[in-house]
């Protein structure tokens, strides 16, 4: 072991040949267990008449990232082993995945709700815990991680595919298949690489926690304006992940979890390319399509119907490769450029989930609710496609206020660092 990977905090890790594939394991199953039951969420929910509890489901995602994230990612990873607490976690989260199935009817709505936020509150952690086992394993090979990252994509496509084919995508049972995997990702991370927990900071884990270092980096104007286009993309975001199901469902296509796979196969394409893609292009031009490209899709959806146009329900949900790798990836290497120099990397990526998959994913989840509640209570599809109007709006909105306002001086930083 090198002195490198000691400071890393490797302390037990595995022959090279055998990593790469325990790694890769791990974040299929990780990925898989998200997968199986959130894809088809909306369509499942509107099945059994609780619907407009859609809105309120979707948001405990983006309040567990803020609360899950924060007190168990951040505070217990002070205190336990990234792998022990992949096993806690998983293990509880699979239970409780057991235990939502019954409690999907319209009698018991509004108690699922709160037990699935629940579930979120342990389950979001485990996304950054698997990460961090990944790169401290890696050590200084963190070009592998990657290949492994890709493995998630893998699972959650594996996922949609796997509850379609089983015909479950408007059934409660997808938490069924989402607790199996849970339960044996639990058991299987008592293997896994023994990562040491973070060391503590000089500043403090309240400092930490807040990102206070990292907010520091807001007073960047580029970054500043980035941040907040972000924050607001993120809110037509989150109605596709609410409402895309339904809507798939809507159109006649059966298979409603296999179809919306094609967005994560299209997501796998472009993630390899993503890198190569920045240093040629730089950051302006990737995230202004990415936030296109969401203009573009919203306007398929508004468009496709069951009939002659039903290519544009596929066209839109294969655009997601370009709508989330072209910004979120793309934005997630922004930010380390500008944060690195400043050695608030890891706080600054925390800084950026926070903005938009807690705040601007809330506000999506909400307003989309809003919209949907203005729906019938059997919303045909006239209905959804004046729906998707709205953040296929929106999204054009923020592309021409980011294209006007945003000026990368992400090279500047780079040359005084």
């Amino acid at each position: 072991m090198t002195v490198a990977e000691e400071a890393l905090g490797v302390t037990d890790r595995p022959p090279e040949k055998m990593l790469t594939g325990r790694l890769s394991a791990l974040m299929f199953m990780q990925f898989f267990v998200w997968g199986a039951w959130s894809v088809t969420l909306g369509l499942v929910m509107q099945t059994v008449g609780i619907g407009d509890l859609i809105g309120n489901a979707f948001s405990v995602g983006p309040i567990a990232s803020i609360v899950g994230s924060f007190l168990l990612g951040m505070a217990a990873a002070r205190y336990l082993s990234p792998r022990m607490l992949m096993v806690i976690l998983h293990l509880v989260g699979g239970a409780i995945l057991f235990a939502l199935p019954s409690l999907v009817t319209p009698e018991s709505g509004g108690t699922f709700v709160w037990l699935l936020l629940g579930y979120m509150v342990f389950y979001m952690p485990t996304v950054g815990l698997a990460n961090t086992i990944a790169l401290k394993s890696f050590g200084e090979r963190v070009d592998n991680f990657p290949f492994v990252r890709a493995f998630g994509t893998l699972g959650w496509i594996a996922a949609g595919l796997i509850i379609g084919w089983m015909g479950l995508s408007a059934s409660p049972k997808i938490f069924v298949v989402a607790g199996v995997v849970s339960i044996a990702l639990g058991l299987y991370s008592f293997t896994l690489p023994n990562v040491a927990a973070d060391a503590p900071r000089g500043e403090g884990v309240v400092r930490q926690v807040l990102c206070v270092e990292a907010f520091g980096l807001l007073k960047q104007r580029s970054f500043l304006i980035f941040m907040t286009c972000a924050t607001l993309i993120s809110i037509p975001l989150a109605m596709y992940y609410a409402y895309a199901s339904p809507y798939v469902g809507a159109t006649g296509i059966t298979n409603v979890g296999g179809t919306l796979a094609i967005g994560q196969m299209s997501e796998l394409v472009f993630m390899f390319s993503m890198p190569w893609l920045y240093r040629k292009f730089g950051v302006k031009p990737l995230l202004l399509v990415g936030m296109v490209a969401w203009a573009l899709r919203y306007a398929l959806f508004a468009i496709g119907d069951g009939g002659a146009s039903l290519w544009a329900v596929y066209v839109g949900v294969a655009l997601h490769g370009i709508c989330y790798d072209f910004f979120f990836v793309a934005g997630a290497i922004y930010t380390g450029t500008i944060a690195t120099p400043k050695g608030v990397n890891a706080q600054a990526q925390g800084m950026l989930t926070l903005f938009t998959y807690g705040v601007g994913m809330l506000l999506g989840a909400q307003i989309g609710a809003l919209l949907y509640a203005q729906l019938p209570a059997s919303p045909s599809i006239a209905d959804w496609q004046h729906m998707w109007w709205y953040p296929a709006i929106a999204a054009a909105l923020i592309a021409i206020l980011f294209q006007f306002t945003f000026r990368d001086d992400s090279r500047k930083v780079e040359a005084r660092a």
